[in-house]
């Protein structure tokens, strides 16, 4: 089976996104400031942004505390580098959303079916998110990382976009690979230059282990 080029895919939309005469809305999940520092540039300036900080896979209320506040920080030192107006949502601390949905893959290695059910729980909410306050796309920095399969997280959000668009205003998937163009080695430098906080593993426990 050939993988898709979600990078290309992205630029396509992108392409079609200058052609508009008002910025579409975005609203992008985050999954920590590290992955957000490399993806935010590459969508701030056509989309209007909102992030949406919602992991209850991170399991540990220091951790998630800590994270967040890395978010928020990073987002204010670039409003005011692009002299853009980015906002940020937070989803709520909800460890036991992750607990219920992992139940039974414990041990399952990493990248596998406990991490597609992490995957889709957290653009789901996004999605619903992005719906209910009439956004016109919602992403995700995850593809940034090296550590996440971007052809299962793509194909995800393109399902969760065509479940609950018939009727109502569409809200679209963005595609993406961020990690292509360089952007997981930006993502490294930029943390170094901002001091972001960078974690090692991706926010549960068993990841942690």
């Amino acid at each position: 089976m050939n993988k898709v080029n979600y990078n290309l895919e992205f630029h396509k939309v992108e392409k079609q996104v200058l052609e508009l005469e008002t910025r579409p809305k975005l609203f992008l999940h985050a999954c920590c400031a590290p992955c957000a520092s490399a993806c935010i540039p590459r969508v701030c300036k056509n989309w209007q942004t909102t992030v949406f900080f919602y992991n209850p896979n991170i399991t540990d209320k220091s951790e998630y505390d800590k994270r967040y506040e890395e978010l928020y920080r990073l987002v204010d030192i670039y409003n005011e580098k692009y002299n853009c107006e980015i906002a940020v949502l937070d989803g709520g601390y909800a460890p036991e959303v992750f607990y219920e949905l992992s139940r039974g893959l414990e041990d399952v290695p990493e990248r596998g079916p406990r991490c597609h059910k992490c995957y889709r729980e957290r653009l789901e909410a996004t999605y619903k998110m992005a719906k209910e306050r009439e956004y016109d796309y919602f992403a995700t920095t995850l593809t940034l990382s090296p550590l996440k399969d971007e052809q299962v997280l793509n194909e995800i959000g393109y399902s969760i976009a065509d479940e609950g668009n018939e009727k109502d205003r569409a809200v679209l998937w963005l595609p993406s690979d961020f990690k292509k163009e360089g952007g997981y080695q930006q993502s490294i430098e930029l943390s170094h230059e901002y001091g972001l906080y960078r974690q090692n593993y991706c926010g549960c426990e068993y990841s942690k282990r």
